[in-house]
């Protein structure tokens, strides 16, 4: 016999695929995106909070970094990337969203077409180039709605993902991400530091060791500089595509560094497990997203978790509640979604809600 939870779950995931996907997925990726999002932020408070009643109940708090999550499972950054949604994700049940990629400067992203579905291999291939507003329109939005670090102000912690402006020269990178890290400080519970984009040019070769060791040692040390009783929380976001030697000496660095955790991964650059139909659309330019990602996340964070005791947020091709409990299982505390999200909705959520968690709440 199925319990409530479940029935609920098997009926969200039903009307999802048979009425409103088909109608989505005829319709351009990227626009069909924002009508969403735009959707989301339209919708009034007694709405949000109806939506919250039915779809929105989170399980299993967990202290991570210091920061007190309500649930598990929350938004990956690309999927809200000026926040414009940001009022919405706890009413769907998220216990977090990380919001960005912002840049210091707003920056129009790569040309369009820029955004591909993948159907019959459920994945995605993006190549977005940090289209954003920049990180002092996001800091005015959250300042708007009373957003604070630690005030809860929208019902659950605020993540932010910053990058950097694809006209900052490399040799410039720490002043172009230090500059974002000041701007939204005062209202992120946690940083994340994103240099494992494949969609900026040599964006990756900031994760060597030398430039990542400059990179997060300054971060660190600003963050303290700006809050010295309670620095802002730092993550730092991994490409799927490290040799182990490589992800060896970045986990040292971020250790040394005094990060306070990892997130694991960003899209892969490699194009396997895609159906034979879809083969032709290997030669895109992007990151891969979904379901051919699952596999070389999932090894990624057994990976870091075999090293170290840094907390792991995992991200990475988490199309079913079972891929997130398998996420867990290999040492994430918490996990985060966004091409499950395009490709299962609510569903996909309520369904990691309702998980048995193992205990990994770590410093």
């Amino acid at each position: 016999m199925i319990s409530s939870d479940e029935l609920l779950v098997r009926l969200l995931l039903t009307g999802y695929r048979s009425l409103v996907r088909p109608l989505m997925f005829t319709q351009d990726a990227e626009e069909v995106h924002q009508h969403v999002i735009t959707l989301l932020s339209e919708l009034p408070d007694p709405v949000l909070e109806q939506i919250q009643k039915y779809l929105g109940e989170r399980s299993q708090p967990i202290s991570v970094a210091g920061i007190d999550f309500p649930g598990r499972v929350g938004v990956a950054a690309g999927l809200d990337k000026d926040g414009t949604a940001a009022r919405a994700w706890g009413a769907l049940g998220f216990g977090f969203a990380e919001l960005g990629t912002v840049t210091a400067h707003a920056q129009p992203g790569n040309r369009q077409p820029r955004l591909f579905r993948l159907p019959h291999s459920r994945a995605i291939i993006n190549r977005m180039g940090f289209n954003n507003s920049g990180v002092e329109a996001l800091a005015a939005k959250l300042e708007q709605w009373g957003v604070r670090r630690a005030n809860n102000a929208l019902d659950y912690p605020v993540g932010v993902s910053i990058g950097k402006t694809k006209v900052t020269p490399l040799d410039q990178a720490t002043d172009d991400y230090l500059h974002s890290l000041r701007a939204i400080a005062p209202y992120a519970d946690y940083i994340a530091i994103n240099v494992s984009s494949p969609n900026t040019p040599g964006l990756r070769s900031l994760q060597d060791r030398d430039a990542l060791d400059d990179l997060t040692t300054a971060l660190v040390a600003t963050a303290a500089e700006l809050n010295p009783r309670n620095p802002v929380p730092i993550f730092v976001k991994l490409a799927p595509d490290l040799a182990p030697y490589d992800l060896d000496g970045i986990i040292g660095v971020c250790e040394e560094a005094g990060i306070s955790g990892l997130i694991a991964t960003n899209t892969t650059t490699a194009r396997e497990y895609l159906h034979p139909s879809e083969l032709h659309l290997a030669n895109q330019a992007g990151g891969l997203s979904g379901a051919p990602l699952t596999r070389k996340a999932l090894r990624t964070v057994e990976s870091i978790a075999s090293q170290t005791d840094l907390p792991i947020m995992g991200v990475g091709g988490i199309m079913t509640p079972t891929d997130a409990q398998s996420f867990f299982d290999a040492g994430a505390s918490l996990v985060q979604v966004y091409t499950g999200f395009i490709f299962n909705a609510v569903a996909l959520v309520r369904g990691i809600n309702t998980l048995t968690y193992p205990d990994r709440a770590r410093r």
